[in-house]
């Protein structure tokens, strides 16, 4: 496996790194290890709070460096990309900030004694990441497990190195101990013998559900706890009494940030009623004609490349496979003449169950419209996906949004709104999105042991 950082612009290679060896491995488990029995033993609570909120501010005083590097690895905007190293930083302060609350005992009630559980670290956790979020990813991880007391290793994708390397980099400037965070440049049988390695308590993937199955099996396998997002094909479901003029202004949000290239952007637009779906596909149609394609370090331009040559190669496929069964381009699949991984933004209408392309992610700036004719329609619509990570209910009345919205199977639902992460709210999903959680204090013990003291009277 070759890590290089080719910039999606222009396709050239900007730079190669050498893969980690067995020995470097076997050093950054060791390395790990050690610092996992020593916060055990002495804590060191205190620091690792002031350490994580100086990585925070690092993030913030140097947020340029990081997110040109950002996107060289993977070509998303540079305005875009500043606004993950601040959402970064945010993730970094609020478990320095709540790390004495969430790791206090809990008391349990029982007639029978004093009962409490104590929350500890459990050893060294890997985490396979992906490209579309190079820094995030990896904060959404590393900062509530640096808090809890597991040291972290990570293999990235190959294609944002410099990224992961820069991370690396950031921690250990913040001052944290050797071993506390290291990236290694490994391959899938590298990753295979780490999470089978005694010294690993655990695995989180945010990937491809090939990706996830193989990790999952290779945990179990190992008796390791496991966690994986896997990937979404979000329903965004317009209903009738829907505020089109509150519609209007987070259409090109929803599904062209990142250049579609988000698990929880909206994917599948499901319409209520015949006029609202002609009005709905004008008005996405109309955004999409918005979109500026252009340099991602330009701040006027609008829409990035994809990540890789084989990115827009694969999502170009998926799109003339919808239309060879029978799906009608209401806007775009027009080349752009250029050689970064520029894909037009386009709008595909009629897709029946029958397309192969029903049930599958476009993980790229295509927007599919379903037309049905009541709530019921659209709830069974939503829920017919093999993916379950997120979803948008679009309502003048919050109490008609709700009522729709739990009845949809995911694992967010969002309110007159497009998706939205937030180091407070938890992110995960079901079905063949995955399983467990990340942010919040459901993302902070994923990996820590729920330790029961019991004293019977």
């Amino acid at each position: 496996m070759a890590y290089k950082t080719i910039y999606p612009y222009t396709n050239d290679v900007l730079k190669e790194y050498d893969n980690a060896s067995d020995a470097d491995v076997e050093n950054a488990l060791e390395t790990g290890h050690q610092l996992y029995k020593a916060w055990r033993r002495d804590n060191d609570l205190e620091a690792r709070k002031t350490q994580l909120h100086k990585v925070a501010e690092l993030l913030r005083r140097d947020r340029d460096k990081y997110a040109e590097a950002m996107t060289k690895d993977m070509g998303k905007l540079f305005t875009e990309a500043l606004g993950e190293v601040d959402l970064c930083a945010d993730i970094a302060d609020y478990y320095a900030d709540k790390a004495d609350d969430f790791l206090k005992p809990v008391p349990l009630e029982t007639d029978t004694g004093d009962a409490y559980y104590l929350k500890q670290s459990t050893g060294v956790i890997l985490a396979v990441e992906p490209w579309n979020f190079p820094f995030y990813q990896i904060m959404r991880v590393f900062a509530p497990n640096f808090i809890g007391g597991n040291p972290m290793l990570l293999k990235h994708a190959s294609n944002c190195p410099t990224s992961a390397q820069a991370f690396e980099d950031l921690v250990r400037e913040a001052g944290a101990p050797e071993g506390s965070f290291k990236n290694l440049f490994v391959s899938y049988d590298q990753v295979n013998v780490i999470i089978a390695d005694k010294r690993v308590a655990g695995v989180c993937l945010t990937g491809s559900e090939r990706g996830g199955a193989s990790v999952a099996e290779v945990a179990g396998r190992n008796l390791k706890k496991s966690s994986l997002e896997l990937g979404g094909n979000d329903a965004f479901l317009i209903l009738e009494d829907a505020d089109f003029e509150a519609l209007k202004e987070i259409i090109f949000f929803a599904r062209l940030y990142n250049a579609g290239q988000v698990c929880t952007s909206s994917k599948r637009f499901i319409v209520v009623g015949q006029a609202n779906y002609d009005k709905f596909v004008d008005m996405v149609v109309e955004t999409f004609k918005t979109a500026k394609w252009g340099d991602p370090m330009d701040e006027a331009t609008t829409l990035a490349p994809l990540s890789s040559a084989s990115a827009k190669e694969d999502v170009l496929k998926q799109i003339q496979l919808a239309v060879d069964n029978g799906a009608t381009v209401a806007y775009g699949n027009e080349p752009i003449d250029h050689p970064g991984n520029f894909v037009m933004p386009t709008v595909l209408t009629n897709i029946t169950k029958e397309n192969p392309i029903y049930n599958q992610e476009i993980f790229g700036p295509v927007a599919s419209i379903y037309k049905v004719d009541s709530d019921e329609e659209a709830i069974e619509l939503a829920n017919d996906s093999s993916y379950g990570l997120g979803g948008t209910v679009f309502s003048s009345s919050q109490e008609h949004a709700e009522r729709v919205a739990v009845q949809v199977e995911t694992g967010m639902s969002f309110i007159n709104s497009g998706w939205a992460t937030l180091p407070e709210l938890p992110f995960g999903g079901i079905k063949n999105s995955g399983y467990g959680r990340e942010l919040s204090e459901l993302g902070f013990t994923t990996f820590l042991n729920e330790h029961l003291v019991y004293t019977p009277k």
